[in-house]
C-alpha cells in the first residue's frame, strides 16, 4: 500500500490522518490482537522471554515470575478468554448480518500477529480492522500494539498489500463501562445485606501500574491530562462512571467511596511507577474505618494471570490479613454488553459515524479513530514505525 501518507499501512479513509474518519470504509476482516500467554509448563519461560525481550531481565527474575504461572499448571487463562471472545464476536457479527471473519493473533505467544495476517492474506482478506484487547491509552496498551501491527506487516512482506486500521480506544464506550456495573453493584449490596454500613465500604478500582514517565506521555503529546497522563485520567473517569451507574441503580449506594489503585509493577525499585499499590493500600484501610472492599479490575478486558495472582491471590490474602471482607468483581470477558459494544464500535468505524453521535460514558471521549502525532511514546525506546496513527 502507498506509504507516503500521514498514516502508514492505513485504509483510504484513515490515511490522511484526521482524528475521526469521515468516509465509510469497507473491511475484509477483524484482527483480534491479544497479549498472549503460556498454555503449559514448557511455555512459561519462553513466553516471559518474549514479554521482556530487549530489557535485559535476568533468568532468575523470570523464574520468580514463572512461579505465578506454574501455580496454575503453566496456563494463563488469557488465550481461552480470547478464543471465547473471538467466538462471541463472530456470533454477534453474524446476528447483525455483518459478514466479516475474525482473525486472532498475539503479541507474545502463539498464535502470533504474523500468523494472523498470513491467515488473512491466504483468505484474500487485505483490509483489516484491528481490536486490541486493551481499552486505555498508553504505550503498552495502545501504541505497542500499533508498532506490532507494523512489524507484522513488514516481517510477512505484506506491507504493500495489506492495511490495518484500529478501532478507537474504548475505555469510554458504554458497552465496556456497563460491563463492570452488575458485579460491583452485587458486591456492595451483599456487604449491605450482611450489615456493613455504606460509610464502611470502599471500592478499589485496579489497573496495571506503568512507569510514571510512560504515564505522563500517554495520550496526545499536546494535551494536558494531569500528572498521570491520559492513562490515569481515563481510568479515573471510568471508575467515576461505574460508580454513577451503581448509584443510579441503587440510591442507597451512591455515596460509597472509591479510589484508583495499581497492581503488577515490575520495574526496578528506583524507577517511579504509578501508585498506590493495591496491597499496600488494603493494609491501610482498617485505619480509615473501612470494613469491606470490592476490588474491581477496570484496567482489564478479561481475566489473565495478573488478575488470578495479583488480585485473587495476593490482594485477597492482604484483605484477609487486614481483617477486611473482600470481593474481587468480574472483568467484562464475553459479557453481552462488552461484545455488543465492540461490534457497535466496528459498525461505527465502518460507517464513519459523526463524533457528535458516538456514545461516550465519560467527558474524555469519544477517543480518536486515528492516534495523534507523538501519542504514547515509549520513554525507553522512543518512537518506532506504527500503524493506525499519525507518525511519529
Amino acid at each position: 500500500m502507498e506509504q507516503n501518507t500521514a498514516v502508514p499501512y492505513a485504509s483510504p479513509a484513515s490515511a490522511a490522518g484526521a482524528p475521526f474518519v469521515s468516509q465509510p470504509q469497507r473491511y475484509d476482516g477483524i484482527l483480534l490482537a491479544g497479549f498472549g500467554g503460556p498454555e503449559g509448563q514448557e511455555d512459561v519461560i519462553p513466553f516471559l522471554r518474549n514479554v521482556t525481550r530487549g530489557r535485559g531481565i535476568p533468568e532468575e527474575r523470570l523464574e520468580e515470575v514463572a512461579h505465578h504461572y506454574r501455580r496454575f499448571g503453566g496456563i494463563s487463562p488469557i488465550n481461552a478468554q480470547n478464543r471465547a471472545l473471538k467466538k462471541a464476536l463472530e456470533r454477534e457479527l453474524a446476528a447483525r448480518g455483518i459478514d466479516l471473519p475474525v482473525y486472532w493473533g498475539n503479541r507474545n505467544w502463539a498464535p502470533y500477529l504474523t500468523d494472523a495476517v498470513r491467515e488473512a492474506d491466504a483468505a484474500g482478506d487485505h483490509r483489516l480492522l484491528a481490536l486490541a484487547t486493551s481499552a486505555y491509552s498508553s504505550f503498552s496498551s495502545c501504541r505497542q500494539y500499533r508498532e506490532d501491527f507494523a512489524r507484522a506487516l513488514e516481517e510477512t512482506g505484506l506491507a504493500e498489500t495489506m492495511t490495518i486500521d484500529k478501532i478507537r480506544q474504548f475505555f469510554d464506550h458504554p458497552g465496556f463501562v456497563d460491563s463492570f456495573v452488575p458485579s460491583v453493584l452485587s458486591a456492595l449490596q451483599r456487604f449491605r445485606d450482611d450489615g456493613t454500613d455504606v460509610e464502611h465500604m470502599r471500592v478499589l478500582f485496579t489497573t496495571h501500574s506503568i512507569p510514571l514517565a510512560d504515564a505522563q506521555r500517554s495520550g496526545p503529546r499536546d494535551a494536558d491530562f494531569g500528572p498521570g497522563g491520559a492513562y490515569e485520567a481515563q481510568h479515573r473517569a471510568v471508575a467515576a462512571a461505574v460508580m454513577r451507574r451503581v448509584g443510579d441503580q441503587d440510591a442507597m449506594l451512591k455515596d460509597v467511596s472509591w479510589e484508583l489503585v495499581y497492581q503488577s509493577r515490575s520495574g526496578p525499585a528506583a524507577q517511579p511507577w504509578l501508585e498506590p499499590d493495591v496491597c499496600d493500600r488494603i493494609a491501610e484501610l482498617p485505619g480509615e474505618s473501612v470494613e469491606a472492599i470490592a476490588i474491581s479490575p477496570i484496567g482489564f478486558v478479561s481475566d489473565h494471570m495478573e488478575v488470578l495472582w495479583d488480585l485473587d491471590t495476593e490482594a485477597l490474602e492482604a484483605a484477609s490479613e487486614a481483617g477486611l471482607r473482600a470481593v474481587r468483581t468480574e472483568t467484562p470477558g464475553t459479557a453481552h454488553t462488552q461484545v455488543a459494544g465492540i461490534v457497535d464500535l466496528i459498525e461505527e468505524r465502518m460507517s464513519a459515524v459523526d463524533p457528535a453521535d458516538r456514545p461516550s460514558a465519560t467527558a474524555l471521549g469519544p477517543w480518536f479513530d486515528v492516534c495523534r502525532p507523538g501519542c504514547c511514546e515509549n520513554v525507553r525506546a522512543g518512537f518506532k514505525r506504527a500503524a493506525a496513527g499519525v507518525a511519529p
